[in-house]
């Protein structure tokens, strides 16, 4: 039976080559649009984790701290579950990292008579707690001393690369789905179309005792078969735009395999579902 369908499903792309080459377009489509947000979070996401592995928190601590103030702080913000260390910076050793980093500035730092940097201590955090609401706990603790003057840990960068990876994320969605609306409706007409041009032969397979199961199953296949197509389609297209910013415009991280394989296994999947629905409510107008 399987072998039966699957020729059926083949015969009927050989006979209406534009309708199904239609059909894995609009599908291709779909999943290009869903692909290349995928791309672009793929590489928010690598270009966050980058930026989370260089968060930690700096408390900058006032110059009339006592050293026994600090003590207290540094070892009560070592204890905290996010924490994984706090270092200690004097007003030298800031004065002596701003020459060594900031080169541009290496004549205003030469001769100073008074050290313009504060001392800090700067909070590093465990990997598993390199997020928005650990950072925010752990800086309003080191807030709450009075040894600490200011508190800083990029809170506004962070929240506006998570900002613009959620709506990357809606907006995917949004035209995925508007695409794969009218994908759906173009594999609809066209097994419609295929379903009344074998209305005759259909009509002699339920004479003979054939199911409504054993008559769907090759414009399923058909439907699986355009969606699978289209989803190499999308993958096709994809690369092509992975490969053109990479050459031309900026380097960029290619998504996983695994997240091609799944798109193009959901384009199998959706035209086989968009198929099911469409047979099962032609077939009873035959």
């Amino acid at each position: 039976m399987t072998g039966y369908a699957f020729r059926e499903a083949v015969a009927a792309f050989r006979r209406a080559p534009l309708l199904t080459s239609l059909s894995s377009t609009m599908v291709g489509l779909a999943l290009f649009v869903v692909g290349l947000f995928a791309l672009a979070s793929y590489n928010l996401r690598l270009a966050l984790t980058a930026i989370e592995e260089r968060v930690e928190v700096v408390a900058y601590l006032r110059d009339d701290a006592t050293t026994r103030d600090i003590d207290r702080a540094r070892a009560e913000l070592t204890g905290l579950p996010e924490v994984l260390s706090v270092r200690f910076v004097s007003k030298q050793d800031a004065l002596e990292r701003a020459r060594r980093d900031l080169p541009e500035f290496s004549e205003l730092f030469a001769d100073v008579e008074v050290n313009p940097l504060p001392q800090s201590l700067e909070i590093e955090l465990q990997p598993e707690a390199r997020n928005k609401r650990a950072v925010g706990h752990v800086a309003d603790v080191a807030r709450s001393y009075g040894a600490v003057e200011d508190v800083r840990y990029g809170q506004e960068w962070v929240d506006k690369l998570f900002a613009l990876r959620r709506i990357g994320a809606v907006a995917a969605g949004v035209m995925g789905a508007a695409f794969a609306l009218v994908a759906a409706l173009i594999i609809g007409t066209a097994l419609r179309i295929a379903i009344f041009a074998r209305r005759e032969e259909i009509y002699v397979m339920r004479l003979v005792g054939a199911t409504n199961g054993f008559i769907r199953r090759p414009f399923l296949i058909e439907g699986a078969m355009a969606g699978l197509l289209g989803g190499v389609v999308a993958w096709a297209l994809t690369y092509a735009t992975y490969r053109g910013l990479y050459a031309f415009i900026f380097a960029v991280a290619w998504i996983p395999q695994s997240w091609v394989l799944a798109g193009v296994i959901a384009g199998g999947v959706f035209g086989a579902l968009s198929s099911a629905f469409a047979v099962r409510r032609y077939i009873r107008e035959v």
